[in-house]
């Protein structure tokens, strides 16, 4: 089989994928590819418990992509290097996710099949990438997606896991503790037929953020199928603080901007409706010095997530949802200003 390469034909010419052909996958037809910045804390649990499960992934590719930290973790792959002869470090000198996995495709791609993403901050259950590569051989579709299950440990990322998978948090994702299996539009990136990974022309390397959807975006223009498999699981671990909360949705809402106008799109109902509660909260608050019933519209939005906040404490016995409001606004607010903002700079920003 010849080694795979990124096509650079332009993205507008009609295209068609293939998909893993339906039968018996081996650990063989496997590459698992993680992409990592300074994830020393957590690289060496990722790795291990990808490693265990399933005899089959002595014989799989693990590749690290590492874009180039200055923590311990390419010293750790290095000596797991030794326990593991089928895992591999690889320099990612762009940095980006998006960059790592083409990367990695292309020189590790040779005589594989399937191609399995992970990322450092997921738990991964026992068995979890033969799982993502049978569901797709079984399938005969182009990418098998997961529903993640978000789980916090301090006071903070329990509210925002217990919140985020619930349609006030995520708008009601499929792939956010989804329970059904079915085909989507988009969903947590795990397994792809290799082959059409590659002529779909790989992640765009120019996104940071949403790299996911767009790629899926021009997956289905060409023909191939997304199946969210509801049977697989991982466990996510949702951001900690504020700040890191309202970073991460500041650039998923631009990222999703440049999607949308990237294929010329229109967004979504539930994309619609946290950059619309923004301006009808910001309307409200400078309508009130001259007319009172402005604060119809912020004060009703904050009575629903101090009602949510208060039905998260109450479902779950903690105190700590009462912080489920504050990370759900986080999220809402955040998200849109990273909309507009890249909404009024253009595609390209």
């Amino acid at each position: 089989m010849d080694t795979p390469t990124l096509s650079h034909a332009p993205l507008n010419q009609p295209r068609t994928v293939n998909a893993v052909q339906a039968g018996a996958v081996s650990g063989a037809d496997v590459l698992v590819v993680i992409p990592v910045l300074n994830e020393a804390l957590h690289i060496e649990a990722c790795i291990r418990s990808l490693m265990t499960g399933d005899p089959r992934l002595a014989e799989a590719c693990f590749v690290v992509a590492d874009g180039g930290s200055t923590d311990r973790t390419r010293e750790i792959v290095t000596a797991l290097g030794a326990e593991f002869p089928n895992l591999r470090l690889l320099a990612n000198p762009k940095k980006l996710q998006s960059a790592a996995v083409n990367l990695a495709a292309r020189e590790a791609g040779q005589g594989r099949r399937i191609l399995v993403r992970c990322d450092a901050h997921a738990i991964y259950p026992a068995g979890y990438v033969m799982m993502v590569a049978g569901s797709l051989g079984s399938r005969g579709v182009a990418s098998v997606v997961v529903p993640m299950d978000a789980m916090g440990k301090t006071c903070f990322q329990k509210a925002n896991a217990w919140i985020v998978d619930t349609p006030l948090g995520s708008g009601g994702s499929a792939h956010r503790g989804g329970r059904r299996s079915m085909f989507v539009e988009h969903g947590h990136h795990a397994g792809f037929d290799l082959k059409s990974f590659l002529q779909a022309d790989g992640y765009d390397e120019t996104f940071s953020h949403n790299e996911d959807a767009e790629f899926d975006t021009r997956l289905r223009k060409a023909g191939g199928q997304i199946f969210l498999d509801a049977d697989i699981r991982l466990v996510y671990l949702p951001r900690a603080t504020m700040g890191s909360l309202a970073r991460q949705y500041f650039n998923y809402g631009k990222g999703r901007a440049r999607t949308l106008m990237k294929h010329g799109e229109h967004p979504k109902l539930r994309q619609l409706i946290p950059p619309a509660t923004l301006v009808a909260c910001i309307t409200g608050l400078l309508i009130a010095p001259f007319n009172p019933l402005g604060l119809i519209l912020p004060g009703g939005y904050l009575a629903a997530l101090a009602l949510a906040s208060l039905a998260v404490a109450v479902k779950h016995k903690s105190a700590c949802g009462l912080l489920a409001g504050a990370a759900s606004a986080t999220m809402h607010m955040s998200w849109s200003a990273g909309f507009f903002r890249q909404m009024l700079k253009g595609q390209r920003g």
